[in-house]
């Protein structure tokens, strides 16, 4: 190595025949103070001394901080196999579940397809509004069989939470897909009135978005890959859209009372002497409120995970 000493610019060298093999790259770190080699042997053992030659070079020191005799090498390597030995053993308690990878293959499957199917809707809809100039009129007539098969396919979420193939919790999922089912398959399915209605486009819109980050997320996630930005996004971008979401979820339930009211769609007769009718748009004006007690679950819940993976590591205490 190259070095400055009271000599000035010197070329500096040294060579040390080990008394056993050692690994033939060692370890270099250069600080401000000194030059740090370390060199690693090829078998973990005991040696007699550090040279082949019994004399140690003059210019070697021991660095008794690191220093270990002989007795408490062999109790350093003997720590070391009874925890390699444990490890294996707890290991070896662990049942293999043999449809592993048949369960991972399943799960990155579904979320593949369905963060197609939403993308698909999300280019849809952007390219027909901002690039051709379409109206938000006809937003259900292009985009509604796609938006069914992937909320009928979402239900699959809730049997994964069921069988244990995901950690998810039940509620929020259960809250969440049924909610938007219930607005997609019986408030705007039914109604042609509410079919051309604008805020079907906000709907859709908020739906879609979040998606194309949770479902790449949890892709990924079944392979062991984490990307921070998409993370980040995960646990983020549902804070400005689930707001919006839900508040298009509740403007469209609103608009469509008093079409259900004025149709009688849905509403259920009971039979003679009581002759009372109990009108569906009675039962959307409860579901109102059931709609805002699940987007405080479902923040509850996204709030949780977002301090989980996003907020400051805990520190271990010693």
């Amino acid at each position: 190595a190259q070095g400055h000493g009271a000599k000035g610019d010197n070329i500096y060298e040294f060579e040390i025949e080990f008394l056993e093999p050692v690994e033939p790259k060692p370890v270099c770190r250069v600080t401000q103070r000194q030059l740090n080699i370390t060199v690693q042997k090829k078998e973990s053992n005991w040696w007699e001394r550090l040279t082949k030659q019994e004399k140690r070079p003059l210019f070697l020191a021991p660095d008794f901080d690191r220093w270990l005799d002989e007795s408490d090498a062999e109790m350093e390597l003997k720590e070391k196999e009874e925890e390699k030995f444990h490890k294996m053993k707890i290991e070896s308690r662990v049942p293999k579940d043999p449809f592993r990878h048949l369960k991972k293959g399943y799960l990155i499957m579904y979320n593949l397809v369905q963060f197609l199917g939403f993308s698909w809707i999300f280019v849809n809809m952007t390219v027909r509004l901002f690039i051709l100039g379409k109206s938000f009129y006809d937003t259900f007539h292009t985009i509604a069989d796609m938006m069914y098969f992937c909320q009928t396919l979402a239900l699959m979420e809730i049997m994964n939470s069921l069988i244990g193939l995901v950690r998810s919790p039940l509620l929020p999922a259960v809250a969440q897909i049924f909610g938007r089912n219930f607005i997609l398959f019986v408030v705007l399915g039914s109604l042609e009135e509410m079919q051309s209605k604008p805020v079907v486009f906000f709907v859709f819109y908020s739906w879609s978005i979040i998606e194309l980050f949770r479902y790449p997320y949890y892709m990924l996630s079944c392979i062991g890959i984490e990307w921070k930005p998409l993370t980040w996004l995960r646990y983020t971008a549902w804070i400005p859209l689930y707001p919006l979401g839900g508040l298009a979820e509740a403007v469209c339930i609103i608009q469509s009372i008093p079409i259900f009211s004025e149709t009688g769609k849905f509403s259920l007769g009971l039979p003679n002497p009581l002759n009372v009718t109990i009108q569906f748009s009675f039962l959307l004006q409860i579901y109102l409120i059931v709609l805002f007690l699940g987007i405080f679950v479902n923040f509850r819940h996204l709030y949780k995970q977002r301090k989980q993976h996003l907020g400051p590591k805990k520190r271990k205490m010693k």
